[in-house]
């Protein structure tokens, strides 16, 4: 009398689920949300140097990718649950604010928001506007990327010059 074979059976049922290949980040996902978080494209000034290398084999993240503000030209992206983190540099302005990192020479334009004034710090969007008082912290020309710091708050954030004594968050078109 034969005899079934339930662990073989068990293995042949769960053979498909081993055989199917680890999930990986969307790096093209993950890569769309960092431009959209720091308002500008690849190789633009404020936004990433250069895109997420696709060779990257991160494990998907349970959760949402954390995105750190900007520390030392670079953001960092987080996944807290799996404690994976890639930093990505950010291209800026060079010396005074004239050259952008592609190494092209623009026309050097004065700064209208100097380290220590008192600044509006805007988010706007279709339809409405929010703004608080802040401190800018660098010397900035309008289109400019500098650091702010809001009331109330102890991290600084980068904000883009719109004119003198007015900043706005990137992100918020």
């Amino acid at each position: 009398m034969l005899k079934p074979a339930l662990p073989l059976l068990a293995l042949l049922v769960a053979a498909p689920a081993m055989a199917a290949a680890p999930a990986f980040q969307n790096i093209d996902a993950l890569e769309a949300r960092l431009i959209n978080a720091l308002g500008a494209g690849i190789g633009e000034p404020g936004g990433p140097a250069a895109a997420i290398d696709r060779r990257l084999k991160l494990a998907a993240c349970p959760t949402t990718v954390q995105i750190d503000p900007p520390v030392m030209g670079a953001v960092a992206l987080r996944c807290a649950p799996l404690n994976w983190r890639i930093r990505v540099a950010i291209a800026r302005l060079g010396n005074g604010g004239n050259q952008a990192m592609g190494g092209g020479t623009a026309m050097r334009a004065d700064p209208v928001v100097r380290r220590g004034d008192p600044v509006d710090l805007i988010a706007e969007t279709n339809g409405f506007s929010v703004s608080v008082s802040a401190t800018a912290q660098e010397d900035g020309a309008p289109g400019s990327r500098i650091r702010v710091k809001a009331e109330g708050k102890n991290n600084p954030i980068f904000a883009e010059v719109i004119d003198a004594g007015r900043v706005r968050l990137p992100g918020f078109k």
